[in-house]
């Protein structure tokens, strides 16, 4: 008992000095304190909360608690945010976030707030940084340092995600990277150790070995077109859309690898796979002269092998268990897997007097997928609405996600039988 509470104590003083400073200049009113005259170093803390209200329709034999149910309306917390960030001199930067994704009726109770990231970096010149740390800063695209704040759909892509809980934590990793901005290039090129994750090899299933896990290098290079986006921390370059404060067209292109990442049995034998993956993508956004319109735009193609006829099901925020088709239980689909995809995003924001408080921005999604391990090509449509009464820190977003349901025919091909969708009303409050 007393090493349990021992190890509860030195666990939470972790905490301490970011909610600290967090209480600090809460009773300043604002969450920033300056180092200096001109607010070049700092001290800034932030607080954000996702909440979700969600009508589900099922997949076929979703169980809840033991029983089975067609559709289900929930309420829960999508994500939670605690932030703590430093520029303590012009070179040295300091990142910390706490928090989690997900609290729902299965994890309400013992609901994991942990470190998601935690790093530093200096900057020698702009053209190279060095950091090192726990943190989203990878190669591939520009999803994988997206910023879930400043989403234009209702949540990320989250295929680009693809090894999301498995040997990484909520897309964060273990390592170290560097950076730079070469007049209109940006760059970043990344080491991580992924976490200890695998399973015992099965016949004919690729999935995640059961081995020392080797290192996982990417790299990502971009041309700025018009504005130049932010590179001080990853969020600030994965912005989903500006909202009209910025022109910015640019065009990327990535990969990531990892060494006998995935395993199957072959003949009895283990046969182990290499990770491989690339990006090539396009994101434009740039206002419009029509009273604060906007335009928002993103194209992507990427290509993974995971191994052979690799597939995962997966559904945000899913609590249901069971699933009698191949997707499984409650909103999962085939979401990510070998073969090749095709994202596209476009979203346009009316101009501001259309309402008094705030400026509406509808937005579409398409996921089109051709996995190795599927018979016929898997398509997820996402609908949205946004209302920003103060941006992104204080929006309201209503989405449909229209997902396939596959499963095996007669003919042992799996292919899409139905199909199925989840109502969301999303709210975003940031406090910093």
């Amino acid at each position: 008992m007393f090493l349990k509470m021992k190890n509860l104590v030195l666990r939470n003083l972790v905490w301490l000095p970011i909610f600290l400073s967090v209480s600090v200049f809460a009773q300043s009113g604002k969450l920033k304190l300056n180092l200096n005259d001109s607010g070049t170093t700092y001290i800034k803390g932030s607080l954000r909360g996702m909440f979700w209200a969600r009508h589900m329709e099922m997949n076929p034999g979703t169980t809840i608690n033991g029983e089975a149910v067609n559709s289900a309306f929930d309420v829960s917390i999508r994500r939670v945010r605690l932030g703590g960030f430093a520029q303590l001199n012009p070179k040295l930067y300091v990142f910390a976030l706490l928090g989690g994704n997900n609290i729902n009726m299965k994890t309400e109770k013992d609901f994991p707030f942990d470190v998601l990231d935690y790093h530093v970096q200096y900057t020698f010149v702009r053209e190279f940084a060095l950091g090192m740390g726990e943190g989203t800063w990878d190669g591939f695209s520009r999803w994988t340092v997206r910023s879930s704040k400043s989403m234009m759909a209702l949540d990320a892509p989250l295929f680009t995600l693809h090894t999301v809980n498995k040997n990484d934590d909520l897309g964060r990793s273990l390592g170290l990277w560097a950076k730079g901005e070469i007049g209109k290039l940006d760059y970043v090129a990344a080491l991580k150790n992924p976490a200890v994750y695998g399973v015992e090899a099965q016949d004919s299933i690729t999935d995640f070995a059961l081995n020392r896990p080797r290192m996982r290098t990417s790299g990502y290079l971009k041309w700025d077109f018009l504005d130049d986006e932010s590179t001080l921390h990853a969020y600030s370059s994965g912005v989903g859309t500006y909202l009209g404060k910025k022109r910015v067209f640019n065009i990327g292109a990535g990969f990531m690898y990892q060494p006998k990442m995935t395993s199957s049995l072959v003949d009895g034998e283990e046969e182990f796979y290499d990770f491989e993956s690339y990006c090539v993508e396009a994101f434009y956004d740039v206002p419009v002269k029509n009273k604060g319109a906007a335009i928002t735009a993103y194209l992507g193609f990427f290509d993974y092998n995971f191994g052979p006829n690799y597939i995962r099901n997966l559904g945000a925020n899913d609590y249901t268990s069971g699933g009698t088709s191949f997707n499984g239980s409650g909103n999962d689909y085939p979401m990510m897997g070998t073969g090749q995809t095709i994202f596209a995003q476009f979203g346009y924001l009316l101009k501001k007097d259309l309402i008094k408080q705030g400026q509406f921005q509808p937005n579409v999604a398409v996921q089109y997928s051709m996995f190795d391990g599927l018979d016929e090509a898997m398509v997820c449509y996402d609908f949205g609405l946004n209302c920003y009464f103060k941006g992104h820190n204080n929006k309201l977003t209503l989405g449909y996600q229209y997902r396939p349901i596959f499963d095996y025919n007669s003919s042992a091909d799996l292919v899409q039988v139905d199909r199925a969708g989840q109502l969301i009303l999303q709210y975003q409050i940031v406090v910093n």
